[in-house]
């Protein structure tokens, strides 16, 4: 990389980064850029990638922005035949859709099925992952088979189930079932459809309990197709493994056994993953040999603003906002453009401040009336012909912006898209690369930004490009064994058919042991012949698959009876608490109570002037410590631990300024969680010294706690809201300064322990985060935390520095990781003139 250097000071600190040009094959060019000055509206309708991120920064005050491009150079591939054991109507038909053959990726994956085994196919974004499980499903449907397709959105079902009937072929009999399925069309699906598209609710909860209604179809089942597993990890991924185990026993029922075809973007170890997450071996079908255009990838980190946060730490404008703007100048542009946000209501709110945007452009420069009308939000809670006719209108062209949550994340078709906006890191590489990977499908170059939000992690990602390109996606985590997953799947498999020895295998090894708990409980009555279900109510009901948490509490207005929504149990002692501020639609109410037997929290409509935060104590003990090693003078742990939890007051804070106005008691039930943790602690022979130096030692820990939660996601496949955490100058198990990150899901959901595996790679990243940070203090982009309960109080970011110094240990060449903070070179230096140049 060419030499750095600072930045010059002058009003609000820039931002210090490394802005860089790099090829896919690491090589760095930083070509001139020509000056700039704002740009008119190109009249064509095919920018180029690199031509629209120029089209972007035509604004000179976005150009230092911009921290890092990536250029990923177009791939060409070439087709091989159609196996022989293809039936010749459907080859005729797919070359009617203008497919005259095979890539040799498609092939392999769709003889290996041919041939009964099962496979994981994990190649990239718009490889035709689709082609390669179709070819033999097709087959084998018209050899009399049924298939059962299973995806995470229902997005995804309408899509194949719309390409599934394009190819008309009169033997097949596709339909989705859904929660959007009638009771009249759920029956035809029994009786007639030898192609269901379900997703796992609809199988944990209707199809293997009524397994006898589906008698014809299970006997006839050749092949079950889990696509964009990828998705399945954590406790859900977990409870989806159990699903699946449950499924393979009712398939031996009725005389089958499906080959189960897995289709995933990149991962890391597929072959492994599928195996847990099925339980049978599987083949990897990994070389894409695909083509694609060129992508150009684009770092973009949002300036900071006058703006103050906790501490009076400056804020960046956040990422919805610089969303707003960008797909507002794309769709100017006639750049058909997805922008990936991370909530419903940001998906709104970017696009109703797009189409406001448009509006003034309309009435202050005269562009065309209708130009508001080409944005639109895409969300999950849409009716299902909404949903159906925003896809269709922006295949067509009709919509050419449209803001959305992770719903159009997998494999829909929207081709012909170019450029994609992911406002804040999406949590993992694999869906980095899948949002990106929208564009770009019909193989016409496409363009990607990455807009950080006011996070650690996504302040380390833009300033560290190496994290994210020419690196393996994540190894998908997921703990099929956690008792607390397992044991509600057995209840379900032995209410679906009462359980026997011999079928304990299939469940795995802690079955037997968690069996004799369920009996325990009174959940399961063992006889000579196996464990029978012994309630009324449904077993099904047991297992909460998402992951929230118990039965959600329903949010009613109090003086009309209306239902407004619902949150998950365990948030409405933050969200919904007696006295909080809560936002609905646009609308703010006021919950007047929250009453937790009932399940209900009353709220009237009201406008304060102020917004609320819950406070909480969280207290963590040690139960068992499964696995420990030294770590620089410390020691690293993972086990088990018991972690409890209570709000006991909420912050009242002015909506403009922040100003505190208020500190509120609450009398709530404390929460209590078993989970697994990783864990480390400094002996006193380690913290003495920064004690006598003045340091303040709960400060410091409370703040590597937080820049850590931050940064794990970087090395688990988690959100920072999967994890918590707990830092204390003395522990009462421990007896020494220790810090605390652990799953926050009953039982562990295994990104603790990816944190244990992965911990010197994690705590590096961790203190190069904080190092990087151009804050004095402290602020959201390194050590403070969006959800810590004590109000960011006590936080000490020097003194986090020196305790992960200390901790850390050195190279073999004796220094320790290199935390320097990167520096920025000129906006000069930005783009080539074209990237097809380069």
């Amino acid at each position: 990389m060419a030499p750095r250097r600072q930045a010059p000071t002058r009003g609000i600190q820039p931002c210090v980064r490394s802005v860089s040009i790099r090829n896919h094959d690491s090589r760095r060019l930083c070509p001139q850029m020509p000056d700039w000055k704002p740009v008119t509206p190109p009249s064509s309708s095919s920018l180029r990638a690199g031509s629209a991120l120029r089209h972007l920064l035509g604004v000179p005050a976005r150009r230092d922005r911009v921290t890092h491009v990536e250029h990923v150079p177009a791939r060409q591939a070439g087709q091989t035949r159609w196996p022989d054991w293809v039936h010749e109507s459907l080859v005729t038909r797919w070359a009617n859709h203008g497919i005259s053959g095979l890539w040799s990726h498609q092939a392999e994956a769709a003889d290996l099925v041919h041939r009964g085994q099962n496979v994981i196919i994990a190649t990239g974004t718009a490889s035709g992952k689709s082609l390669s499980y179709l070819v033999p499903a097709l087959s084998s449907v018209l050899d009399g088979g049924t298939i059962l397709y299973l995806t995470p959105t229902k997005a995804l079902a309408a899509d194949q189930l719309r390409a599934l009937n394009e190819l008309d072929v009169p033997e097949l009999r596709a339909a989705t079932f859904d929660g959007d399925t009638s009771f009249e069309e759920r029956a035809w699906v029994r009786k007639h459809a030898n192609y269901v598209l379900t997703n796992p609710d609809m199988l944990h909860r209707t199809l293997l309990p009524r397994h006898a209604n589906w008698s014809s179809f299970w006997r006839r089942l050749r092949m079950v197709v889990v696509d964009e597993c990828h998705g399945y990890r954590g406790v859900f991924g977990s409870h989806v493994a159990q699903i699946l185990r449950r499924l393979r026993r009712i398939c031996t029922r009725y005389g089958s056994a499906p080959a189960f075809v897995l289709s995933s973007a990149t991962a890391s170890e597929p072959g492994a993953f599928a195996m847990r997450l099925t339980g049978l071996q599987m083949a990897e079908v990994t070389t894409d040999a695909s083509p694609r255009g060129a992508t150009t990838f684009a770092l973009w980190e949002p300036p900071l603003t006058d703006l103050r946060g906790e501490g009076g730490a400056p804020l960046r404008r956040p990422a919805t906002a610089e969303s707003a703007d960008l797909l507002a100048d794309l769709v100017i542009a006639d750049v058909r453009t997805l922008a990936f946000v991370r909530s419903r209501r940001a998906a709104e709110s970017v696009a109703l401040t797009t189409r406001a945007k448009l509006q003034d452009l309309v009435f202050d420069v005269g562009a065309p009336g209708d130009l508001p009308d080409k944005v639109a939000a895409y969300r999950a809670g849409y009716l299902a012909e909404d949903r159906r006719g925003l896809e269709k209108a922006f295949r067509s062209g009709d919509l050419l912006g449209l803001a959305t949550t992770n719903a159009l994340e997998l494999g829909v078709d929207v081709s012909g898209l170019d450029a994609v906006l992911i406002a804040g890191w999406p949590g993992t590489r694999a869906s980095l690369w899948q949002q990106a990977g929208r564009a770009g499908r019909a193989g016409q170059d496409a363009l990607a930004v990455l807009i950080a939000r006011d996070d650690p992690l996504d302040t380390y990602l833009v300033h560290h490009p190496e994290a994210l390109f020419g690196r393996p996606v994540e190894a998908i985590v997921l703990d099929p064994d956690n008792p607390y997953v397992l044991g509600p799947h057995l209840c379900a498999a032995a209410a679906e058919i009462p359980l026997t020895p011999d079928e304990l295998q299939i469940f795995g090894p802690t079955a037997k042991e968690v069996l004799a708990g369920l009996v325990t409980e009174g959940l399961l009555r063992q006889r000579a012949t196996g464990w029978f279900w012994t309630r009324r109510e449904r077993a099904t009901d047991l297992a909460d698959i998402r992951g929230a948490g118990g039965a959600p509490v329903q949010v009613v207005e109090a003086s009309t009876g209306r239902l407004l929504g619902t949150v998950d149990e365990p948030s409405a002692h933050t969200t919904v608490h007696t006295g909080a501020v809560y936002v609905h639609q646009g609308e703010t109410y006021m919950v007047v109570e929250l009453d937790l037997e009932a399940g209900v929290a009353l709220v009237e409509a009201g406008t304060p002037d102020y917004t609320t935060f819950a406070r909480d104590v969280t207290e963590i003990s040690v139960l068992e410590s499964l696995r420990s090693h030294p770590l620089g003078p410390g020691e690293l742990h993972f086990g088990s631990v018991e972690v409890t939890r209570q709000v006991v007051s909420y912050l009242k804070r002015r909506a403009q300024s922040g100003e505190l106005l208020g500190d509120e008691p609450l009398d709530l039930p404390p929460r209590t969680l078993r989970t697994r943790a990783v864990w480390w602690t400094l002996p006193t022979s380690a913290v003495v010294p920064l004690a006598e130096d003045g340091l303040d030692l709960g400060g410091a820990a409370h703040a590597a706690e937080h820049a850590a939660i931050g940064l794990l996601p970087l090395f688990a496949t988690c959100d920072r809201w999967d994890i918590g955490g707990v830092s204390t100058e003395l522990h009462h198990d421990t007896g020494l300064l220790t810090v605390f990150v652990y799953d926050g899901h009953e039982g562990g959901a295994g990104f603790a322990e990816r944190g244990y595996a992965r911990a010197i790679d994690w705590l590096t990243a961790t203190r190069e985060a904080i190092a990087s940070c151009e804050c004095e203090r402290g602020c959201p982009s390194c050590i403070q935390s969006p959800k810590c309960g004590n109000g960011n109080e006590p936080l000490d970011k020097a003194g986090a520095l020196r305790l992960l110094a200390v901790l850390l240990p050195a190279d073999p060449q004796g220094t320790w990781p290199s935390c320097s903070p990167p520096t920025r070179r000129g906006p000069d230096r930005l783009l080539p003139t074209d990237p097809q140049e380069t």
